[in-house]
């Protein structure tokens, strides 16, 4: 059974492989991106904070992806950062992803953001229409200080 919760303590390790493994699978570089965050191996801890939320993948006891909403850093006003959306191949098409994003939104309005920003690589074309089809849309440069500086495409969605 797939279930979509928040980040557990005892998620980090398993975590972490699941999100590199993506990244590698992807293709994205492994300095100016999210494969060098040391974040990535204490999820938990990194979310454990007012208005930012992790929420993982689970499907029969294993971790299969994730994402997650915290303050957009850097910048001024009600934005928030969709960040380390990433779902393992097997799940992928089968609109595990929107559901992923469908349970950030809601935290994300409930925690006061009025707009989402997201990175990501040209080539996740495939990514870049779910988040058109979620409402994102493409804006001309980089917001906040996300410290991904080799993340070219940037997108926005308003509540």
């Amino acid at each position: 059974m797939l279930q979509i919760r928040p980040v557990e303590k005892a998620d980090n390790v398993k975590l972490a492989i699941v999100l590199r493994a993506v990244l590698v699978e992807m293709g994205v570089p492994k300095v100016g991106t999210a494969y060098e965050d040391k974040a990535l191996d204490c999820m938990y801890e990194t979310y454990a904070e007012a208005n930012a939320q992790y929420f993982v993948v689970e499907q029969d006891g294993a971790i299969l992806g994730g994402a997650g909403i915290a303050t957009l850093a850097n910048c001024d006003g009600p934005v928030c950062e969709l960040q380390k959306m990433y779902v393992s191949s097997e799940l992928r098409g089968q609109g595990v992803g929107k559901q992923l994003m469908d349970v950030c939104f809601e935290f994300a309005s409930k925690s006061g953001f009025e707009q989402v920003y997201i990175e990501t690589m040209p080539y996740m074309e495939a990514a870049q229409k779910l988040y058109k089809k979620s409402g994102f849309y493409y804006i001309d440069g980089p917001m906040g200080n996300t410290g991904h500086n080799a993340c070219p495409v940037h997108m926005l969605k308003d509540f």
